[in-house]
Parts: C-alpha cells; structure tokens; sequence
C-alpha cells in the first residue's frame, strides 16, 4: 500500500513539473511571436503574428485554468471568461495594434467543464476577430435564451457586416474553428449588427 501511494505521488510530481514545462515553453512561444510582431515588414504579417500569439496564449490560459480546476465538473462561466479575457487586450499591443478594452457582461452560469472549455476558445477568437476589423469597446455578454437555454455573445461597434455576409464561405481558419467547436457543443450560431444598428455582433447559442 506504501508502495502504491509513493508511485502515486511521484507521478504527481512528474505530471506537476511536465505541465509547468508546458506552459513555460507556451509562454515562451507567445513572447517570441510578440516581439517578432513588433518588427514585422507590414502591418498585416503584424497582425497575422499577433493573431498566432493570440492562440498559442489562448491554449496556455486554457491549460492553466484546467489545471486549476482539475477535478471539478462545472465551471462558471463568466469567471472562467474573465479570467481568459484580462490579458488579451495586451496582446493588441504591437504594430498596426491598438489596445482595446474587453469587457464581460451578465449572470453567472454554471455550466460542464469540457462545454466552458469550447466556448472559451470560441470567444477569444470572436474577440480576435473584433480586435482585427471593429473599434472601440469589445463586449462579451452572457444571457438566457428560451429556446436553447443560454447565449454568448461578442460585439463591438466597428463597421457593420457586409452585405451577404456567410460564416461558412470564410476563408480564414478562425471562423471555421468556431463553426466546429459551435458544432461539437451542439449550439447555434448567429450573427448580425449590435446595438443601435452599430457595429456586428456573433452569438453563440448553447445549452
């Protein structure tokens, strides 16, 4: 039985020092695409390197914060947002960037881990998205749908969508990557103009 609980915590360990590797060479990854951003030819490779930043810094949160919660079976969601959402105005910083303020609005709601995990992903590249073609405030909002139960949603009040606008005819692998992780928590997804007919909007209905 000593035996037993000795190789248990040793494995522990290894797991302990293996995930703290991970997300120090994540981190690693995300300072080198940063500083490789800020001495790109153009202001386009710029962005297209902080977009890659945005990601890798995105798994590095998402592994982090499933580290802390290991175990559990719910997550809240509009905690787990904001925790995922307080560093990525700074990585807006950089040529052709700008910072923008990221805000996140509504009730909290309790829902299953792997179910948070997607939409984590899902908003920060709806944020990405933002960042790249909106202005002003970005607002992340969580409310009830009474037909599939809950709804997130990213907007901004850059310019509005284009006429015959289609998620599925969009060439760049963000929205693609949402439409699959929309798919495999088996949501809804929409889109349109924001508030007082400004900006654009994409929503995420889920249950």
């Amino acid at each position: 039985m000593q035996e037993k609980e000795k190789l248990l915590q040793e494995q522990e360990v290894l797991r302990a020092e293996s995930d703290h590797r991970l997300l120090n060479g994540l981190q690693m990854v995300v300072s080198l695409l940063s500083l490789q951003s800020r001495s790109a030819c153009t202001p386009d490779v710029a962005m297209q390197l902080l977009t890659a930043a945005n990601r890798v810094a995105t798994i590095e949160r998402v592994h982090r914060r499933l580290h802390f919660h290991d175990g559990t079976k719910t997550v809240g969601l509009k905690k787990y947002l904001q925790e995922l959402c307080q560093d990525a105005s700074g990585l807006t910083d950089g040529v052709g960037a700008r910072r923008l303020e990221i805000l996140v609005e509504g009730d909290e709601i309790n829902i299953p881990s792997a179910t948070a995990i997607s939409l984590g992903f899902i908003a920060n590249e709806l944020i990405t998205n933002a960042i790249k073609h909106g202005k002003g405030r970005i607002i992340v909002g969580l409310d009830t749908d009474p037909d599939k139960g809950y709804a997130l949603s990213v907007s901004n009040d850059g310019p509005p969508l284009p006429d015959g606008f289609d998620p599925a005819a969009c060439k760049g692998l963000g929205m693609k990557l949402i439409q699959s992780l929309v798919r495999k928590i088996g949501g809804d997804f929409g889109f349109g103009r924001g508030a007082d007919n400004r900006g654009a909007r994409f929503v995420v209905l889920f249950s």
